[in-house]
C-alpha cells in the first residue's frame, strides 16, 4: 500500500492541477488513492476524502483523509473496475 500511496504523491506533487486515482492488490485486498492538486482543492472544491469514502463503498471498505491526499482499503477486489470508472465522474 505505501509504494501506490508513494506513486500516487509522486505523480501529482509533479504537476499543477492534477487529480491522480490509483488502485492496487496487496494480500488479496483492494487498496484505492487519491491525490488532488491544491489549486484544485481551492479551485473546483475537490476532497480526496470524500472522493475516498464514497469509492471506497464500491470495495467494501472505507478510508479517508485530508482534502489534497486520502487513501483506503476494502474487501471486494471486484470492485476496483467500477471504483476506476466512476472516479472520473469527480473530475467532470
Amino acid at each position: 500500500m505505501s509504494a501506490t500511496k508513494d506513486l500516487a504523491m509522486a505523480i501529482g506533487s509533479s504537476k499543477p492541477n492534477s487529480f491522480v486515482f490509483l488502485a492496487s492488490i496487496e494480500d488479496n485486498a483492494p487498496n484505492i488513492h487519491c491525490y488532488i492538486s491544491k489549486e484544485l482543492v481551492a479551485e473546483k472544491s475537490l476532497n480526496a476524502g470524500n472522493v475516498i469514502r464514497e469509492l471506497g463503498k464500491l470495495i467494501d471498505g472505507n478510508g479517508g483523509g485530508q482534502p489534497f491526499f486520502a487513501s483506503g482499503k476494502g474487501k471486494n477486489v471486484g470492485g476496483i473496475k467500477e471504483a476506476l470508472e466512476k472516479v472520473v465522474d469527480f473530475v467532470k
